[in-house]
C-alpha cells in the first residue's frame, strides 16, 4: 500500500447501541481511541439511532435501524473507498482486495447453542464462519476465544483484551446515596449486571442468594423468551452513569455465567471498588487474586462463596483493594495501541507521536489453512465443513 496517500479505515459498527454495554462498550472505546494512534481517516457504519455515539473525528455511514438477521444482512453490503475494513463485532462486508480484520467476541452460537433461538444459531454460524474466513487478521478478546476460533474455524487469532471504560471509577458517597434512593435499593445486596439470558445463570444465582440470606439486584434487560428470576429485584436497563454508584453500594458483585468470550462486568465492578464473586470467565484470569472465584456454577458452590464473603468484611475489603490495583493494568488505550499495531502490519500507518514497539503485542502473523477452497481475500472457506453443523455444545445448559 502506498502510505503517501491518505489511509482510510472503515469500521463496521452496526452492533453499537445507544448507552449499550458489552459489545457496545468495545465498539465505543475503539471509535474513541483508535484515531489517537492510527494515521488515517475513520468512518463507521452505524445504525441511525447510534449516530450520537460517534466522536467528531469519525465520519458516520448511517444505516437503517435493524436487529437480528436483518442487521447481519446489512453488514454484508459492499463498501468502497477503504484502505482497511475492521468488523468490530465479527461482521464484514462482501469485499475483494481490501485488507479486512474481524474482532470475535465469543463463539457462543457454536459452544452454547441452547442459549439462542435455533434460527439465530444457523444464521450466525454462517455469518461468523464467513467473516472469519474472509478476514486477513482475526482479533479475539481473550485467549479462550482465540482457542475456540482455532478449534472450530481453523484460524489463528491475535488476543487483545478488553478493559473497563474510564467512566467506571470509585463513586463518591453522595452518588451512592442518590442511586440508593433512585432505585430503592436494600441496605445489603448482591449485584448482577447483564442481560438476563440462560448462560448468565441468574436463576441459580437468585436461589443461592436466597440461601445465603442476601437480596439479589439485577441491572439488565430480559433476554429472548426469558422468565424473571425468582427472589430478585429487577431494575431493567440502568444507564452507564448510574453503574459506578450501583456497584459502589453493593455488598458483592456476582457474575456466575457458565460461558463468556470475555466477561466485562467483573472488571467494571473491580474498577468501581466492589468485591467480586465470579465463575472462571476469561476476564478474571487476567486479574486473579482480585476476585473470589467459585469452583463451579452450581447452587452449592455459589451459596458457599456468597456466605463466606458476606460474613467476612475483611475478606471483602482485601479482594476489593487488590481488584482495584490489578484492573488498572487493563486500559482501552493499550487495547487501541495493540489494534493499531495490527493495522500497521496491514499497511496502515500509525502516528509518529506513538511507536507500536512500545505496545505489548502478541505475534500477529496468521497463516491461512491450506487445502481449503478460498473465500474473499484468499482465506480458507469453511462454510461447508460438516463439524460446524453437528457440534456438541461445549457447555451444557444449567439444570440439564
Amino acid at each position: 500500500m502506498d502510505c503517501s496517500l491518505d489511509a482510510a479505515v472503515i469500521l463496521s459498527a452496526l452492533a453499537l447501541r445507544p448507552g449499550g454495554a458489552g459489545v457496545s462498550t468495545y465498539i465505543r472505546e475503539m471509535l474513541a481511541n483508535l484515531p489517537h494512534y492510527v494515521d488515517a481517516t475513520f468512518s463507521a457504519i452505524v445504525p441511525n439511532d447510534a449516530l450520537g455515539e460517534l466522536p467528531p473525528v469519525v465520519r458516520p455511514l448511517p444505516r437503517p435501524n435493524s436487529s437480528g438477521i436483518r442487521r447481519k444482512l446489512q453488514a454484508l453490503k459492499p463498501v468502497g473507498g477503504a484502505s482497511l475494513i475492521h468488523g468490530l463485532d465479527v461482521d464484514l462486508p462482501i469485499c475483494s482486495g481490501t485488507p479486512m480484520i474481524t474482532t470475535v467476541h465469543d463463539l457462543a452460537v457454536f459452544d452454547v447453542p441452547w442459549a439462542f433461538p435455533a434460527r439465530r444459531v444457523v444464521g450466525e454460524r454462517l455469518i461468523v464462519a464467513r467473516s472469519v474466513a474472509a478476514a486477513d487478521v482475526v482479533i479475539a478478546v481473550s485467549a479462550f476465544t482465540a482457542e475456540r476460533v482455532k478449534a472450530i474455524l481453523q484460524r489463528e487469532a491475535v488476543v487483545i483484551p478488553e478493559a473497563p471504560s474510564d467512566s467506571m471509577r470509585i463513586p463518591g458517597c453522595d452518588e451512592i446515596a442518590t442511586v440508593r434512593k433512585r432505585y430503592r435499593l436494600p441496605e445489603r445486596y448482591v449485584l448482577h449486571v447483564g442481560t438476563i439470558e440462560p448462560r448468565k445463570n441468574v436463576w441459580i444465582l437468585a436461589d443461592a442468594c436466597q440461601r445465603a440470606k442476601i437480596p439479589l439486584v439485577i441491572a439488565g434487560n430480559l433476554g429472548w423468551k426469558m422468565s424473571m428470576p425468582r427472589n430478585a429485584l429487577i431494575l431493567g436497563f440502568v444507564p452507564q452513569r448510574d453503574l459506578p454508584a450501583l456497584y459502589g453500594a453493593a455488598t458483592i458483585a456476582a457474575y456466575v455465567s457458565v460461558y463468556e468470550g470475555f466477561g466485562l462486568p467483573p472488571l467494571e465492578a473491580m474498577a468501581c471498588g466492589c468485591p467480586v464473586l465470579s465463575t472462571r470467565v476469561p476476564s478474571v484470569e487476567l486479574v486473579e487474586g482480585g476476585v473470589f472465584i467459585v469452583d463451579s456454577p452450581t447452587i452449592d458452590s455459589i451459596t458457599h462463596g456468597l456466605s463466606e464473603l458476606t460474613s467476612d468484611s475483611a475478606l471483602r475489603s482485601e479482594i476489593a483493594q487488590t481488584g482495584i490495583s490489578l484492573v488498572q493494568r487493563l486500559t482501552w488505550s493499550l487495547a487501541a495501541q495493540a489494534t493499531a499495531s495490527v493495522y500497521q502490519q496491514l499497511g496502515i500507518p500509525v502516528k509518529r507521536t506513538w511507536s507500536s514497539s512500545t505496545s505489548a503485542m502478541p505475534d500477529t502473523h496468521v497463516q491461512a489453512t491450506s487445502g481449503e477452497p478460498s473465500g474473499e481475500n484468499g482465506r480458507p472457506l469453511l462454510l461447508r465443513k460438516a463439524h460446524l453443523w453437528n457440534m456438541k455444545p461445549l457447555v451444557e445448559k444449567p439444570g440439564d
